[in-house]
């Protein structure tokens, strides 16, 4: 696959249709490819099949939670240094200092603010 100095590729994974096409859209006009996964385990299949810059990651999902596939991503020399933020409607005391703990490496909560979820992202694929 080629990739022009510009253009990353992002996976958004989230079992919600809404949140995956408002993430798309705010990211796509950031000249971003954007790509999807409904649950966690087609979350890994296409992280294997697409070798993503940034993992954009619900921690709710059906099949694998986002902590199970951040798991494997980690145990995966492949992936171990891909950013993965996690997006959640966790937003508790504490669950921001849980999320980052558990090894994500960024923190956005739901709903989505566009501004801090484009600048999250800028700021992990500058430094990736």
């Amino acid at each position: 696959m080629v990739r022009t100095a510009c253009v990353k590729i992002i996976l958004v994974a989230d079992d919600s249709p809404i949140s995956r096409e408002l993430i798309r859209e705010a990211l796509e006009t950031e000249h971003h490819r954007v790509l999807e996964a409904c649950d966690g385990r087609n979350a890994l299949e296409m992280i294997r099949k697409s070798l993503p810059d940034l993992v954009l990651m619900d921690i709710q999902m059906p099949h694998f939670d986002g902590y199970a596939v951040l798991e494997q991503l980690r145990g995966d020399a492949r992936f171990q240094d891909v950013p993965v933020i996690a997006v959640t409607a966790y937003a508790m005391q504490g669950d921001r200092e849980r999320v980052l703990s558990a090894g994500f490496d960024g923190y956005i909560t739901k709903p989505i603010e566009i501004a801090r979820l484009r600048e999250q992202v800028e700021l992990f694929l500058s430094s990736y």
